[in-house]
Order: C-alpha cells, then sequence, then structure tokens
C-alpha cells in the first residue's frame, strides 16, 4: 500500500543535542529535514544541555512514552559556592558562600547522602504542572513555586575531577539515575548539604535505557546527509520496540488477530500484571514470524491486549 504524503516511513532517530536549542527546536529542524511533520520526542533536554534526545518519526511516536520510563545517565558539571533562581547556570544567582573549605570527605558524604533511593523536590523552573500551569511559568510570572518531594533513585553519583579556583568548586561527574530525576536538583541539594549553595553549569546526557548517545547523530550531520542526498537511516519499529520492550513472539494467526485489534487469551499470562491501568512496565511487542512489530501488548483482565497496533490488517509494515 502506497504512503501518503505525509506518512513517512516510522522509526526512531537518535539526536546529539547542541547546546542552545530547545527540544521543540530540534524537533522542528528534524521535521524540515524528514519533510514530515510527524516527528516527536520524548525525554525533554533543557537549552543549556546536550547529547541524547530521541525522536519518533510517524507512527513511532507512540513508542515515545517507553522511552521516557528508561534510566538515565549523564555528564555533569556542579558549582559549589553559588545557588541559583533556576539551579543552573541559566538562571540569576541568589547567594554565594565560600567553597573552598569542603573537604574531599565531606563532598563524599554529602554525595553517598544523595544516592540510592531519595526523595527529591525538583526544580520550581520544571515543566511540572500546577493547577494546569507549568511550573515555570508561574516562576516567570513571580510566583514563589514549591513542588513536592516525589522518589527518586539515583544508581551512581562518581566524580571524575574536582577543581578549586577561589571561593568555588566545579565538580566533574557521571550520574545515572531513573527516570523524572533533575540533575539540576541534586546540584542545589548537594550545595545544600555541603551548606555553600549549588548549581548545575553544565550537563550532557549520554544514555537513555540501552541506547547511548554514541549512536546519535548532530543535525549538522544530518543536514549533510540530506544535502548529498542520502537517506537518513531510523531505527525499525522492530528494532527501536526491541531496544525499549521485551519482545512477545507471535504467530501468523496471531498477528491477523492483533491487527484488528483482538486481545490473545492464551498469552496473558506470559506477560507481567499491570498494577493499574496506566502500567506499562510489564508491556512487551509483539514480533512476527518475519520480524515486524505488530502492536505493543499490555495484560488486560488475563488477556494480552494490544493498546498500540502499529499496522492495521492489510497493510503492509
Amino acid at each position: 500500500m502506497a504512503r501518503a504524503a505525509d506518512d513517512p516511513t516510522p522509526g526512531l532517530l537518535l539526536v546529539d543535542k547542541p547546546q542552545g536549542l530547545t527540544s521543540h527546536d530540534v524537533v522542528a529542524r528534524a521535521r524540515r529535514l524528514l519533510g514530515t511533520r510527524k516527528v516527536g520526542h520524548a525525554g525533554t533536554l533543557d537549552p543549556m544541555a546536550t547529547g541524547l534526545l530521541i525522536l519518533g518519526v510517524g507512527k513511532a511516536t507512540r513508542l515515545l512514552t517507553y522511552v521516557t520510563g528508561h534510566d538515565k545517565s549523564y555528564d555533569a558539571t556542579i558549582r559549589l559556592g553559588q545557588s541559583t533562581v533556576t539551579d543552573d547556570a541559566e538562571g540569576e544567582v541568589t547567594t554565594t558562600a565560600d567553597a573552598s573549605g569542603v573537604t574531599d570527605e565531606a563532598l563524599a558524604a554529602a554525595i553517598a547522602s544523595l544516592t540510592g533511593d531519595i526523595m527529591q523536590v525538583p526544580s520550581a523552573v520544571s515543566a511540572i504542572k500546577v493547577n494546569g500551569e507549568r511550573a515555570y511559568a508561574r516562576v516567570r510570572a513571580g510566583e514563589d513555586v514549591t513542588l513536592a518531594a516525589r522518589p527518586a533513585t539515583v544508581s551512581r553519583f562518581e566524580v571524575h575531577e574536582l577543581r578549586r579556583t577561589g571561593a568555588v568548586v566545579d565538580i566533574d561527574a557521571t550520574i545515572d539515575v531513573s527516570s523524572g530525576t533533575y540533575i539540576r536538583a541534586l546540584a542545589r541539594d548537594l550545595g545544600a548539604a555541603l551548606g555553600v549553595g549549588g548549581h548545575l553549569t553544565a550537563l550532557r546526557r549520554t544514555r537513555i535505557g540501552a541506547v547511548s548517545v554514541a549512536e546519535a547523530h548532530t543535525l549538522d550531520e544530518l543536514g549533510a546527509m540530506v544535502d548529498a542526498g542520502t537517506p537518513i537511516a531510523l531505527a525499525s519499529l522492530a528494532d527501536a520496540s526491541r531496544a525499549l520492550l521485551p519482545t512477545l513472539a507471535v504467530t501468523d494467526a496471531e498477528v491477523a488477530s492483533l491487527s484488528y485489534g483482538q486481545a490473545l487469551r492464551e498469552r496473558g499470562a506470559e506477560l507481567g500484571e499491570p498494577s493499574d491501568p496506566d502500567d506499562f512496565t510489564h508491556d512487551a511487542v509483539a514480533v512476527s514470524p518475519e520480524g515486524v512489530a505488530v502492536a505493543i501488548l499490555r495484560r488486560v483482565k488475563g488477556a494480552a491486549k494490544p493498546v498500540i497496533v502499529f499496522e492495521p490488517a492489510g497493510q503492509a509494515s
């Protein structure tokens, strides 16, 4: 079946985001390069940050929900001795203190207190909604916003280099965190634990789940491909799904049932039991005998129900 003019080949595009662009800016650039508006992103990066941004193209935008739930790795630089209104270098400095007396032992103890399962208060300039409005919009309007603490997991907080320059201390670290953890807030809380204040001065995302920034292209590289007439390679639905979810091999007969939205009653036991209707942590991708991603399955009332069907019956992948 021929694709419509704006029905692009579905897949994931891995971009190494440059500093100074918003995630939406990257999406807009990708739309122009790919010639389609059907592009979305997962896991927003602030303009200051660089690194891995995963874009979904066409029907693969449906996979982006699964991208955001994965753990992530960052290379970060934290400055001790200064606090800012945004908890990063883009905000105005609000307090200063002499951090030159912070010892290696005190730093190690403070980092240990922020490692493992913690309760974290997100930065007030985050995109979290407060009464229907983004927290950062309320802060910019002059409101004093305090968000509720939420669970977070910091599985790695490893310092690689420490630089002492006058009253400030800059720390380069690799940090592995669960989805929804704010590195800006970690920088703020590290400074607070040491009594000198702190903020984030540089951030680069290097990994989302099993996907590494080493696999990504810069926007300049993608532009050069288009200029040279070289097709931009996307991770296929099958490959992208496998990178994000466990797989469940299905038969041709089951493919037909799934393509019509019918649940597989005999296969539900092979999926984990969700804790609520919105729990996608046990979802799996159904893969046909030909290796085509057919649908995302979730256990519902004991059956494996397709919650996303990639191709309706009778259409080619």
